[in-house]
């Protein structure tokens, strides 16, 4: 990978341009500030840029911002020696991909390098792993969780699916499938991250059905403050090489830990109702999404609760966002909804004739179309019987 570091300390240039042609990276060190970096993205055109003697003031970030819009296939590394988190947002949003400690340890430089250049392959390699879907709420109370456990479900007729959990605090992602506390969870597994193999991460999840298993969010909210978004990266690319489909339930804020996931995630569903406020916050949400260089490809917007007597339907939806996408659309039926969800059990277990269920399968089988022959024998005997 060609890197290009700037930096006003010579001796912070030379520690990483050692760090990492250690590991046959093309390293160029380029002694100076920020506001080199347009010259150098130009002249240069690097796959990374590393970036040191930042401050942590956001209105710093105008010669970031340049480079990560006009250089879209260049990733950016931060080193700042004091981090808020006003300037980790603001980092964020204009496409920066990591920031780390001024002056950075080798090892964490060294690991942040690798992430990157992980995504930078991944588009070789995309057929040999399963499909990461990261679903997110536009607003609470949008159904998020119900739909990514329900659709797990449908996908684990046919395929091996992981859950996992990411809103580490008020998770409760496992609830919706299963009854009971979880023997393993999240934060267990990133406590004996050096362990982390197929067999072990296997092992910590709840076993739904011998397809569809569950990494539950931490049970003890002090303990999820301890989970390192390094960790469930790497959990994450695990995951990926080992199931089919990896749906991952994301918290509502775009905090490091959700970037890093959404950066791995081949699908990012934001989840959104037919209502004034729940569009307000999908447009920012989208807005977000557009400044950390997420292109629309990735999108795939679901409309929840559509219920036809409403003001505000699909049509009405797409215009206001612009968004010229494939969308999916989910049928209103707060009561079966609700009965499967007390009930801890799927819904297409617990009203197996629902338009909602249909709407899922058709969904699942859209995903996942060698499966669609088959899965329409079994569909048409599953409504046949209900």
């Amino acid at each position: 990978m060609k890197i290009a570091i700037i930096s006003p300390n010579p001796a912070h240039l030379q520690d990483m341009a050692h760090a990492l042609q250690t590991y046959s990276h093309q390293v160029w060190t380029f002694e100076g500030g920020k506001t080199r970096m347009p010259a150098i993205a130009e002249q240069e055109r690097p796959d990374l840029m590393i970036v040191d003697g930042m401050c942590c003031d956001p209105g710093d970030l105008a010669p970031v911002e340049y480079v990560t819009s006009h250089h879209p296939h260049t990733a950016v590394i931060l080193l700042c020696a004091q981090q808020t988190p006003e300037f980790l947002l603001q980092s964020m949003r204009v496409g920066v991909r990591e920031v780390l400690a001024s002056p950075a340890p080798a090892q964490a430089l060294v690991e942040a390098v690798r992430r990157i250049a992980a995504r930078l392959q991944d588009g070789a390699s995309e057929h040999a792993k399963g499909r990461i879907m990261a679903f997110v709420s536009c607003k609470g109370g949008s159904g998020a969780t119900f739909l990514t456990t329900n659709l797990g479900w449908m996908l684990a007729r046919h395929h091996s699916v992981l859950l996992m959990d990411l809103n580490l605090q008020f998770g409760d992602t496992l609830a919706y499938l299963h009854e009971g506390p979880p023997s393993s969870t999240l934060a267990d597994v990133t406590r004996d991250i050096h362990r982390l193999d197929a067999s072990f991460l296997t092992a910590s999840t709840v076993k739904v059905t011998p397809r569809l298993h569950v990494l539950a969010a931490p049970e003890d909210a002090m303990h999820a403050m301890q989970v390192d978004p390094s960790d469930v990266d790497a959990i994450l690319q695990l995951a990926a090489a080992h199931y089919d489909f990896v749906l991952l339930d994301m918290p509502r804020v775009l905090d490091p830990l959700a970037l890093r996931v959404l950066d791995r995630a081949q699908m990012i569903v934001p989840v959104l109702l037919p209502d004034v406020p729940a569009v307000r916050n999908a447009q920012k949400l989208l807005g977000m999404f557009h400044d950390l260089g997420y292109s629309e490809s990735r999108l795939h917007p679901v409309l929840n609760r559509l219920d036809r007597r409403s003001e505000i339907g699909l049509a009405e939806v797409r215009k206001a966002l612009r968004l010229d996408l494939p969308w999916h659309g989910v049928s209103d039926a707060p009561h079966e909804v609700q009965a499967a969800i007390n009930a801890g059990l799927p819904l297409a277990q617990a009203q197996r004739g629902s338009a909602v269920v249909r709407e899922l399968a058709a969904w699942a089988d859209g995903l996942s179309p060698q499966a669609h022959q088959e899965s329409m024998g079994l569909l048409q005997r599953l409504f046949r019987r209900a």
